[in-house]
C-alpha cells in the first residue's frame, strides 16, 4: 500500500481510466442510478479501486435507494478518511481512502435509516471492486 500513496498524478492517469481518474482523483461522482454496484448485495468485501484496500464488506452495505452504493460503516476507521466539504453550496463529509487518498464518495448523518448506526457512506461504485468469496 505504501506505494500508492507515492504514484505521482500521471502514475495515477496511466494506471485508471479517465472515468475512473475523474471520480477517484478529481472528487467527482457518478451519475445516480449507474453504477455497477447500486442495487447489488451479493456477498463479499469492498476494495479501494485504485490501490486494493479493503474499505467495506457487505455486511454493511444497505438498500438506501440512493443511486449509489451505501454502507452504514467502513470495515475499520482506520480504512478512510474524513474532510469537510463545502462545496455545491453545503457542507458535506468527504470519504476518502486512508492508503492513497482517493476520493470515494461522502458520508451523511441522521437521516432515519434503520442501520446500527447514523451513517451512510455513499461510495460511487467506480471507487470500489467487490471481492466475492
Amino acid at each position: 500500500m505504501a506505494e500508492a500513496a507515492d504514484r505521482t498524478e500521471q502514475d495515477w492517469r496511466n494506471i485508471l481510466s479517465p472515468e475512473e481518474f475523474a471520480v477517484l482523483r478529481q472528487g467527482g461522482t457518478e451519475r445516480p442510478f449507474s453504477g455497477e454496484y447500486d442495487g447489488v448485495f451479493r456477498e463479499g468485501r469492498y476494495l479501494c479501486r485504485a490501490c486494493g484496500a479493503e474499505l467495506f464488506t457487505s455486511e454493511t452495505k444497505f438498500d438506501a435507494q440512493c443511486g449509489w452504493p451505501a454502507f452504514y460503516a467502513p470495515l475499520a476507521e482506520d480504512r478512510v478518511r474524513y474532510i469537510r466539504d463545502e462545496s455545491m453550496g453545503m457542507v458535506r463529509t468527504e470519504v476518502r481512502c486512508t492508503a492513497c487518498d482517493s476520493h470515494l464518495g461522502h458520508v451523511f448523518y441522521g437521516e432515519g435509516f434503520p442501520t446500527p448506526t447514523d451513517a451512510r457512506f455513499c461510495i460511487n461504485s467506480i471507487c470500489l471492486e467487490l471481492i466475492e468469496p
